[in-house]
């Protein structure tokens, strides 16, 4: 699964593990994607991944 937003194109970053010794090692962050099912502009039934803050920004308007 690709986990990109398709609304706002949010996707993976990249940072650091740090343990009690301060060592570095690098680690990802995910983005929290959802696959949802929704209508288009057009009527057709589509059925994509949605971060949940675009999901959430959606339900409320």
């Amino acid at each position: 699964m690709s986990r990109v937003c398709s609304v706002c194109g949010k996707g993976q970053q990249s940072g650091n593990n740090v343990s009690h010794s301060k060592r570095r090692t690098r680690r990802t962050f995910k983005a929290n994607v959802q696959q949802v099912t929704y209508v288009d502009k057009n009527g057709k039934q589509v059925t994509d991944y949605v971060c949940a803050r675009c999901l959430k920004k959606v339900e409320r308007a």
